[in-house]
Order: structure tokens, then C-alpha cells, then sequence
């Protein structure tokens, strides 16, 4: 039986890792229904929200990375779960000109993106916009900022275009970003039944499971104990896996794990609905919200993860990272705002 390691103690450093100098490709293979007929445009789209580049009908290739690796997972499990096929695997016997191939391949694809936003962004310039409504101007700069921010998450390579790009959206920097919705849907899981429990994921958690794990000690199960384990069936009997392939509470139809656990359990709490946007949008990297702040916690979340040797410590970290974020938007909700009077302010009258 696969040895589960356990969140509950760790007490030692971090251990410096190697580094392996050869590149490695992960690769998705997937074969689709006739039915449902959409499947085919949706697993496009989501290839390239990923970044994916094909290098034949059906198969697809990403860096492999931790993070690829995930998506590409979580890809097949959709894939699947509609009927079709998919196979992931990673590849580190490439040889020199194909790997440069293929590096040349996802740099082309990001600088092209790159430009056509650039065009997007000096034709806005050009447009007269003294009678647009301020609201107006905002809503297209937090467009043009989730556009830049989708294609700088899936430029591996430091494509051509970026500066360019981040020069034009200076420019338009002083007009505020819209706000954004809060997530909503709840399926009323009692969660007495889930008090005290042990909770597994996958090892070298990410901005998903930090903050899942976070909403199970912080509104589901305040004496909440993790463990990693690769695969579900290696958990024992009595655990509850979250954010694990095929098992517990996971992604659910457009929902990250957080989100589904948010639903699932009936957590409303607006600083909480915002925390859900900033980890949809970094985790399904489909920009559903445009959240301003994903940028800076995935960076965050990444120097954790170079931080942190260790699982358990870098989950601790994780949860800590998003019990600082909670209170601060919880305090940001609560903080009341100066009432405005309307008409003229009357002058006090003095005393007789």
C-alpha cells in the first residue's frame, strides 16, 4: 500500500532540490464522441486557454510542469467524463531540433496573440472617448487586462510582444477595473458529518488546494488533519479526498474545487465569494472574473512552492497566505463608507 504522508506534523527544513537540465514535454492524446456535439469546440477552447500546442490531429503538447500536468488531468477527467478518451504522458527524449521546434512553435503562437492585442489596444487609442461613460472605459480596460493576463500565463518561452503590450496598457492604467460578480450555488452539505475528519490531496499543493483546504479548517471542519496521497485508492477508508483525480470533492462542471466545496457546504461570506473568483481564475485560467489580484497571489503561490520542500509545510503556508487575504477583504466589507449628502451642505447656525 502507497505510504500516505501526513500535514499534521512537520517540523523539518526544507530540502534543496535538483534540478534536472533536460527539458520535458507533457503530452495529451484524447479521441472524442460524435455526442455531445460541442465537446469537441469546448476541449479546443480549454486547450488553448492551457497554452497547448498540436503537433498532430488530437495531440496536444505543454512543458512539463506541475502545474501542465494538472490541467492536462483535469482536461482528461472532462474528456472522459463525456464519454471520450484521453491518454497523459511526458516525454524527455526529444532530440535537439525537434525540441527547438517545438520551442519556436509556442513562441510564435504567444507573439502572435501579443500583437493582435497590441492592434486591439492602439486602435482604442485611437477612439474618441470623451462621451463614454466612465463605467464604459473601465470594463474595456479590465477586457484588456484579462486578455494580457491569459496569454501572459501560458507564455513559457518569453515570447516577442509582451513589452510592447504592457506599454500600451500603461496608457489606459488610471481607468479603474469593473467589479465583479460573486459566485453563487449551494447544494447543502451538512457538515457535521465531515467534523473532525482526515482530509487527503495530491502532494505539492497549489492556489486550489491551499485554499481549499483553508475553507475546510476555516468553515467546515475546524480540526480538520492532512495527508497527501498520489492516487485515491490509496487513502484510507474513513478520509475524505478533496482536489484528487476521480474521488471526494473536486472540479464540478466550471468549478474549481473551492468553488464546489463553497457550494457543496453553503458558504456565502462575501470575502469569501472573492476569494473564489481569484482561485477560479487562477486555476481554470479562464478569466471568468478578470480578478486584479491573481496575478500577485500566483506569484506568491509559486515562491511558496520554490520555499517550501515539504508538502506539509507548504499547505500550512498556503492556508495562511488566504486567512490574511479573508481578513483583509472581510475587513474591506465591513469597513462603512462616508455617506454622501446630496444638495448643498448647510452651514451651522450660530449661536444667538
Amino acid at each position: 500500500m502507497p505510504r500516505i504522508r501526513s500535514a499534521a506534523k512537520a517540523s523539518h527544513p526544507p530540502r534543496p532540490t535538483t534540478v534536472d537540465s533536460r527539458r520535458r514535454w507533457l503530452i495529451l492524446v484524447h479521441q472524442l464522441p460524435a455526442t455531445p456535439s460541442n465537446l469537441r469546440v469546448r476541449t479546443w477552447r480549454r486547450l488553448q486557454e492551457l497554452g497547448a500546442v498540436a503537433v498532430k490531429q488530437a495531440v496536444y503538447v505543454l512543458p512539463d510542469t506541475a502545474e501542465s500536468r494538472e490541467d492536462f488531468e483535469w482536461l482528461k477527467v472532462e474528456i472522459e467524463g463525456s464519454g471520450g478518451e484521453a491518454l497523459v504522458f511526458s516525454a524527455d527524449q526529444v532530440n535537439a531540433s525537434a525540441d527547438a521546434t517545438l520551442v519556436e512553435e509556442f513562441r510564435r503562437a504567444r507573439q502572435l496573440a501579443y500583437a493582435e492585442l497590441a492592434t486591439e489596444l492602439q486602435q482604442a487609442q485611437r477612439v474618441r472617448t470623451s462621451r463614454q461613460r466612465p463605467a464604459g472605459r473601465r470594463s474595456d480596460l479590465s477586457r484588456y487586462r484579462q486578455r494580457f493576463a491569459a496569454i501572459e500565463r501560458v507564455d513559457f518561452f518569453s515570447s516577442a510582444g509582451r513589452d510592447r503590450v504592457v506599454a500600451l496598457l500603461a496608457d489606459l492604467e488610471a481607468r479603474s477595473p469593473s467589479a465583479v460578480p460573486q459566485v453563487e450555488g449551494a447544494e447543502g452539505t451538512d457538515s457535521r458529518l465531515y467534523h473532525g475528519r482526515f482530509w487527503v490531496t495530491r502532494p505539492r499543493p497549489g492556489v486550489d488546494r491551499m485554499a481549499s483546504a483553508w475553507l475546510i479548517r476555516r468553515f467546515i471542519d475546524p480540526g480538520a488533519r492532512f495527508g497527501f496521497v498520489t492516487d485515491a485508492k490509496a487513502a484510507p477508508a474513513d478520509a475524505v479526498p478533496f482536489d484528487v483525480f476521480g474521488a471526494g470533492f473536486g472540479h464540478e462542471a466550471d468549478r474549481c474545487t473551492f468553488e464546489t466545496l463553497q457550494a457543496r457546504f453553503d458558504i456565502h461570506e462575501p470575502a469569501v465569494a472573492r476569494l473564489g473568483e481569484i482561485v477560479h481564475d487562477l486555476d481554470l485560467k479562464d478569466n471568468r472574473f478578470g480578478s486584479p489580484e491573481a496575478a500577485t497571489l500566483g506569484a506568491a503561490i509559486d515562491g511558496l512552492q520554490l520555499a517550501c520542500a515539504d508538502d506539509a509545510i507548504l499547505l500550512e503556508q498556503g492556508m495562511t497566505l488566504f486567512e490574511a487575504l479573508y481578513r483583509s477583504f472581510a475587513q474591506a466589507t465591513r469597513s462603512p463608507k462616508p455617506r454622501a449628502v446630496a444638495g448643498r451642505t448647510r452651514k451651522p447656525s450660530r449661536p444667538k
